[in-house]
Formats: C-alpha cells, sequence, structure tokens
C-alpha cells in the first residue's frame, strides 16, 4: 500500500484515532517504495531514538545486512562525551564509511526513513561523505 504525502497527511488529520507508531510506518512505506538496494548500491537505512542512533548497510535483493554500526559501539563510545549530539553522528558517519571501504561498498543509496533530513541525520549523511562514501 503505497500513499502520497497528502494522503497521509489527511489521515492524520481526519482520523485522530491514527496512532503515531502505524502513521511512521505508513510514512516509512511510501518512502520505502522508491529506495531498494541492490549488490552494487546497497541501502543505508538510518534509525534515530532519543540517546543513539543506527545505522545499517542492506542489500535489499538477498535481504541481507552487510554491515551494522551505531553510537553504541565501543570505538566510537569511547571519543564522546554524549551520544546524542550531530557531533556523535558525524563520528559515526565517518566510522560507517571507513568500515564500508573496507567492505569494498563505495555507492550507496540513503534511506532517511520517516525522519526528516536535518540535525542528527544530515550530520550522519556529511559525516558518511566525508568518509568517502558516495549517495
Amino acid at each position: 500500500m503505497k500513499l502520497s504525502k497528502r494522503t497521509l497527511l489527511k489521515l492524520k488529520n481526519k482520523n485522530k484515532k491514527l496512532k503515531p507508531n502505524k502513521y511512521k510506518k505508513l510514512k516509512r512505506k511510501s518512502l520505502r517504495g522508491n529506495t531498494k538496494g541492490t549488490v552494487q548500491r546497497p541501502r543505508l537505512s538510518v534509525y534515530r531514538s532519543n540517546r543513539h542512533i543506527y545505522a545499517q548497510i542492506i542489500d535489499d535483493t538477498k535481504s541481507a545486512t552487510l554491515l551494522t554500526c551505531s553510537t553504541l559501539d565501543r570505538s566510537i563510545k569511547l571519543n564522546l562525551s554524549s551520544s546524542k549530539t550531530c557531533d556523535a553522528s558525524r563520528l559515526m558517519g565517518e566510522k560507517l564509511a571507513e568500515f564500508s571501504l573496507e567492505k569494498n561498498i563505495t555507492k550507496i543509496i540513503f534511506d532517511r526513513g520517516p525522519y526528516l533530513y536535518h540535525g542528527r541525520i544530515k550530520a550522519l549523511a556529511d559525516g558518511a561523505r566525508a568518509g568517502g562514501l558516495q549517495f
């Protein structure tokens, strides 16, 4: 079920019973319809919680996770005072790029999920670009 942004907003405004998690899932499905990871260009999926940020590089043709990274990783956590900041996300993006270049992954498709492209999500993307990944 692929819905346009306008339809999602109508659903949210009309139906007060539509729970936030359900709305988030509908929004994710509408965005995910356009982004598919392949062997040549795997998908970089991002999840942001209040305290941490997580990223996975996924090959959708095999339904396999090739690489994961988060602010909970030991190599990243030791260099940070707080994992809630944009600096932490940028550092994590650079580490993710370093790990992916070791596995010969240079080109990816960025999947921001239901999150807007600003703040910690943008910092992660900028860090990955600075590390050598091409979007």
